[in-house]
């Protein structure tokens, strides 16, 4: 059975009402989990409503009580992963083990520059992204003091408490980059997040990361394999032409629009049933989860008539 979790951007206008209402219709209507992006703002204005992640993580765990949540991702390019490990850590205790701590090696040029921090060319996002999941990896599941020696990250005899033998925190690694980023969600990672992918993507990037597990020695049920796609679904066609108003200003006729995403194969969207057979092609390439990018923020409806018409209808 596929699960399907729901993903928000926290930037796009996120505040404290329609998070509460958010994380109350997620845990209440049986979806896997409720994740959201970290960032400041968007790539382009206007600048809107933002909750910090970390505070509204830290509300979540305490209010929820079944549902997965975390960053999906969060860049270390500014969250410095010494003390988000550390807030990670805590939030799983608080949550019972329902953190997930997603790592990202940061992409956004605008809200870096905006707040002063150093985004750096690839080379330099990638080398500080390796070096922050062997910190993580380090602090989270170590069995004693931590240690590193690195060009952006320290450590000497570290050590995070309180830390329950119950509890862990699974690091997502999200990314589509065959070369860099799957090597690291070999070595490191617990969860591998594809980001946008078509079902023939997925499962070319999965089978690819099944050869890199087995080259660094881990089984290839050592990772979960999940992706982040967007949704525009309805239960009929006004239903459906407003949900894809959300994604732009088309103004191609409705049905030309459906063919075109369709055709694309990055996003689920249709009827109930149209999103059903696409959900179950992506299980077949190997979705395990499936983080649905829910764009209207006070759409609680459309959560209620997804649940109702395809949540645990999937295969």
């Amino acid at each position: 059975m596929l699960d399907i979790a729901i993903m928000i951007e926290g930037q796009q206008g996120l505040t404290w009402d329609r998070w509460r209402r958010l994380a109350t219709a997620v845990e209440a209507l049986g979806f896997s989990g409720l994740y959201r992006s970290d960032h400041f703002t968007d790539p382009t204005p206007p600048e809107r409503d933002s909750l910090e992640l970390v505070v509204s993580l830290a509300w979540l765990a305490d209010r929820t009580e079944r549902i997965q949540f975390g960053p999906c991702v969060a860049p270390v390019s500014f969250r410095d992963p010494i003390m988000f490990t550390r807030q990670a850590l805590q939030l799983a205790e608080l949550s019972g083990g329902r953190m997930v701590l997603g790592l990202g090696a940061g992409w956004q040029e605008r809200e870096h520059r905006m707040f002063g921090y150093p985004l750096g060319d690839v080379a330099t996002r990638m080398a500080r992204f390796g070096e922050a999941l062997a910190v993580a990896n380090a602090l989270a599941r170590g069995t004693g003091p931590a240690q590193f020696a690195g060009e952006f990250y320290h450590l000497e005899d570290a050590v995070l408490l309180p830390r329950s033998p119950d509890v862990t925190l699974p690091i997502m690694i999200g990314g589509n980059g065959l070369r860099r980023t799957l090597g690291l969600a070999a070595r490191y990672a617990d969860i591998w997040n594809g980001v946008w992918l078509t079902a023939a993507q997925f499962a070319e990037r999965s089978t690819a990361l099944d050869g890199m597990l087995a080259a660094a020695g881990r089984p290839a049920d050592a990772v979960r394999r999940t992706l982040m796609t967007g949704i525009y679904f309805g239960v009929d066609r006004a239903d459906l032409a407003r949900r894809l108003a959300w994604r732009s200003a088309d103004a191609a006729p409705l049905d030309e629009q459906v063919a075109a995403l369709r055709a694309a194969g990055q996003v689920i969207v249709g009827s109930p049933a149209d999103c059903r057979e696409q959900l179950a092609g992506m299980a077949a390439a190997g979705v395990q989860e499936i983080y649905l990018q829910w764009l209207d923020l006070d759409d609680i409806r459309g959560l209620e008539d997804l649940a109702r018409q395809v949540l645990g209808r999937v295969g």
